[in-house]
């Protein structure tokens, strides 16, 4: 079971992993924008579905290398690490990408709004790259089943950002209507981004050995 330390430090850590611009946010935004909120919601309900994929995935691949390879947990908290500098740096980095950038879109039917959401979140590099570098961070496989640790993670990072991305996807025309009047709080939101994720990685980097 896991600690509440590490409980809370995973959900500041998905928050602000999902708050970061890439696909899912970007097409959910987008059909949101182009074809109504109810377009938005049913785009992320693909989304989150393409969550538990990666879950199950990473969960079975995560469970059966930290017993096999015990060096493994090193290597994959600085890849970890690594994972987040780069992607602060993708924050702030001049010409950087905004959440509410979003393309236009062509009207679909529900069924491919659902589908598309489905696909862009299983092949979205970010996902896989989270789920494999940044979970092992939280296990500890003294305390019990590191298969049962990992499914009350992707449990706690689903909910973050289903939550997150509706709220997003609910408001995305008045904030994008905001954010375009205001470049200041563009380039707010991306360097508190940024800054966030380079602490996070620093943190990750240095821990104790658990």
């Amino acid at each position: 079971m896991l600690d509440l330390h590490d409980l809370l430090f995973f959900s500041l850590a998905a928050l602000v992993l999902v708050l970061t611009p890439g696909p899912n946010m970007i097409y959910c935004v987008s059909r949101a924008l182009c074809q109504g909120r109810a377009a938005g919601l049913l785009s992320l309900a693909g989304v989150l579905l393409g969550f538990v994929v990666h879950l199950a995935a990473a969960s079975l691949g995560l469970t059966a290398l930290l017993l096999a390879v015990p060096f493994a947990f090193d290597a994959l908290r600085l890849a970890g690490a690594a994972y987040l500098l780069w992607l602060a740096w993708q924050a702030v980095r001049p010409g950087g990408t905004a959440p509410f950038q979003p393309r236009a879109l062509p009207a679909d039917p529900p069924a491919r709004l659902f589908g598309m959401g489905f696909v862009t979140n299983v092949l979205n590099p970010k996902v896989a790259m989270f789920y494999l570098s940044f979970f092992p961070q939280f296990l500890h496989p003294q305390a019990g089943s590191v298969l049962v640790q990992t499914l009350q993670l992707g449990a706690l990072q689903i909910g973050i950002s289903g939550a997150v991305n509706c709220a997003l996807v609910l408001g995305a025309a008045r904030i994008t209507a905001f954010l375009s009047r205001s470049e200041g709080w563009l380039r707010a939101q991306r360097w508190v981004m940024g800054s966030v994720l380079a602490a996070l990685a620093v943190r990750i980097a240095l821990p104790e050995r658990r």
